[in-house]
């Protein structure tokens, strides 16, 4: 699990999952049978640029750097 600011800094998430959907970043912080609990943690500009922060999250996870990643205003 990882600990996420969002990007507008009014949320502090803990996320199981994280998912680009187009040019939003999703945190996934539960599941059920039927549904999934998830928030926006960030929107931006295109789909590659979403994609490019979930690459530097995982960067930051494997550095082992920290368990809190805050999200890019951009």
């Amino acid at each position: 699990m990882l600990w996420v600011l969002t990007q507008n800094e009014k949320s502090l998430m803990n996320v199981k999952q994280v998912v680009v959907k187009g040019k939003d970043i999703e945190g996934v912080m539960g599941r059920s049978f039927f549904t999934d609990w998830s928030g926006v943690l960030g929107k931006y500009e295109s789909n590659a640029r979403a994609k490019e922060i979930l690459k530097e999250m995982v960067r930051k996870i494997e550095e082992g750097s920290s368990l809190t990643y805050s999200m890019p205003k951009e």
